[in-house]
């Protein structure tokens, strides 16, 4: 009988930056997030897939969703659990707010020092960043081994775990021991939908924040009554951090200018097959310095 295993996913809810405008960024240099839609990171909805791939594969197995962010960020929490997570942690503190990547990943591994999964999933990289550091970070700081770009799940038993990587000249398939940190590429398979039964179980799930400030007695009793309805929510003290690592104490990136660049049609150029067309845009791309 295989071992039921603990995997947490790390999840991010981005500023959609498909409408980036010229609100996008504070004067601080940190993005504006109430200026733009909120939404699940796409690459976290890749790894939030393989982790319930593995759930599959290894009946018994839970999946946790680990979030940093505002009190809104519950929404992907819950968006989660419609999808086949168990359950959500929320590490809400305007002491993380302005966080970059160093700070970030500081503090979802002290959030994971106390969750001790045996597998962490995070999307390769958030759309509004675009670094893909967090994953490594974490991996460095737990002092855990690491996969990235990952794929798909080949097989998987209790000491070791077979994943096939997506490479920009092919593909490789390698082990890693438990326990480990894997990021998850774009081109993984797509999350599952949610399901319609688990939205109606799981629609009330609050964080105690959130239910504080609901007004309604019945919901309260539901979820005192309900331990699955309760998503955790950790503030700097409940995962013992150092405060000078965190948020912008903690942030050596600076970001100095969000723009949103719109391609015009005149800054397109159409060519043919012919070869004085392909040796003409070579020239220019050399003498741009773009090749060469």
């Amino acid at each position: 009988m295989k071992k039921a295993l603990k995997i947490v996913v790390l999840a991010k809810q981005v500023p959609d930056t498909r409408n980036v405008g010229k609100d996008a960024m504070k004067e601080d240099g940190t993005v504006n997030r109430a200026a733009l839609p909120a939404i699940f990171n796409p690459e976290d909805l890749n790894a939030l897939e393989q982790a319930l791939v593995i759930k599959d594969m290894n009946p018994g197995s839970t999946v946790q969703v680990l979030t940093m962010g505002p009190p809104r960020a519950a929404d992907i929490l819950r968006d989660a659990m419609f999808r086949g997570a168990d359950g959500g942690v929320l590490l809400t503190d305007r002491k993380f707010a302005g966080a970059d990547t160093l700070a970030t990943s500081y503090a979802l591994s002290r959030a994971l020092v106390k969750l001790q999964p045996d597998i962490i999933v995070a999307g390769r990289q958030a759309i509004d960043g675009d670094t893909a550091q967090v994953g490594p970070q974490v991996a460095e700081k737990l002092g855990l081994p690491q996969v990235t770009y990952a794929e798909e799940i080949v097989s998987l038993d209790e000491n070791q775990i077979v994943i096939k990587r997506r490479l920009e000249h092919g593909v490789e398939t390698v082990s890693c021991p438990l326990p480990m940190v894997m990021t998850v590429n774009g081109s993984a398979a797509e999350c599952r939908p949610q399901h319609a039964k688990r939205v109606m179980k799981y629609k009330n799930a609050k964080t105690p924040s959130e239910l504080q400030a609901v007004d309604n007695d019945y919901l309260r009793v539901q979820c005192n009554c309900k331990e699955y309805l309760n998503i955790g929510e950790w503030s700097v003290a409940d995962v013992d951090a150092d405060d000078n690592q965190l948020g912008m104490s903690g942030s050596p990136t600076k970001v100095k200018k969000i723009e949103n660049v719109v391609f015009q049609a005149k800054e397109a150029k159409r060519l043919t097959s012919a070869d004085a067309d392909i040796d003409g845009l070579m020239a220019e791309l050399i003498a741009s310095h773009t090749l060469g």
